[in-house]
């Protein structure tokens, strides 16, 4: 079960990159960033302080741990995200976050002593190679092909926000496995920081009349929010937070290189665009990167640690 929850966690969150995109027409990127986050962090917060305010109850330790994520996961990532993305392709943005598992095992190794063996590495290999003939049938792959050998500002800005996302997954889980904080206090509280720096930022940068949003423009606005805010933060978040305490976050970043694969899905589902055979090619080519990672996990006794650990708590 808690495998098919991956699997899952990544169908859910490759919605959110098109709505995403639509609602940044209707927003500039720090806005869109503050009022997703501070919408999500009270929905959080309000919901433990009504079924289970002990876990309100946080140590200096946990609090700066909390600070580090909400300025690197929510505020910094998703600011140089949202920039990024409003800038480039969908192709190229996908191509850059498939750099995200690569992070994540170098900060694994650094912080939790996770040893990358030649099967994982085999494994990444494979699936990232499985990864490109989706990426390259992308709308704007032209447009990736041709521009790679120089990096522009939204490039190097997507970059950034990568390795902010791939180490604060590795903040969350020092924080809901090691310092035993509940993933959705880790998650209401950091996205409450990160959501009043983006706040601040953008009442710095951008045009407030009263609010960055045209009159005429905050309906469609708030339903781009509203969906992105329920998949994204609400349920994505913290499945994720969640799955770090059963897989490592090794292992759980890499099942995102499927996020292309369901998107193309999502795309024959909602637009009617007929898949191409290279979806099933490459989903067959990326699961078996993900088999010898994961194989490689359990004779490594990461993924048993984890699951014990978890059933102990």
């Amino acid at each position: 079960m808690p495998l098919f929850l991956v699997v899952f966690l990544y169908a859910a969150w490759s919605s959110v990159f098109a709505l995403g995109k639509w609602t940044l027409e209707h927003s500039p990127p720090l806005f869109l960033t503050a009022s997703r986050m501070l919408f999500a962090a009270v929905i959080l917060l309000t919901y433990l302080a009504i079924r289970n305010r002990a876990a309100l109850k946080i140590n200096l330790r946990q609090l700066m741990g909390i600070a580090l994520l909400g300025f690197l996961n929510i505020y910094l990532a998703n600011a140089l995200e949202f920039w990024g993305l409003h800038q480039m392709s969908a192709a190229k943005t996908c191509f850059f976050y498939s750099l995200t598992p690569f992070f994540t095992a170098l900060f694994s190794y650094i912080h939790f002593k996770e040893k990358m063996n030649r099967r994982k590495w085999l494994g990444m290999v494979i699936g990232f190679t499985g990864f490109i003939p989706v990426l390259l049938g992308q709308k704007g792959s032209e447009e990736l092909l041709s521009s790679l050998t120089f990096l522009s500002w939204p490039e190097l800005a997507i970059i950034g926000a990568t390795i902010s996302a791939s180490y604060g997954w590795i903040l969350l889980r020092l924080l809901v496995k090691n310092q035993e904080t509940s993933s959705l206090m880790a998650n209401g509280s950091s996205m409450l920081i990160g959501g009043a720096m983006a706040l601040v930022h953008s009442i710095i940068v951008d045009t407030w009349h009263p609010i960055p949003v045209a009159l005429d423009q905050i309906a469609p606005f708030a339903q781009g929010l509203l969906f992105m805010t329920l998949i994204s933060n609400i349920l994505c978040y913290n499945l994720y937070g969640y799955l770090l305490t059963r897989f490592t976050a090794t292992f759980v970043s890499f099942m995102g290189l499927l996020s292309p694969l369901f998107a193309s899905l999502n795309a024959w589902i909602l637009l009617g665009e007929t898949p191409s055979p290279i979806i099933f090619l490459s989903t067959a080519i990326v699961s078996a990167g993900l088999w010898l990672i994961y194989s490689a996990e359990l004779k490594q006794g990461y993924i048993r640690q984890t699951e014990e650990n978890a059933i102990a708590t």
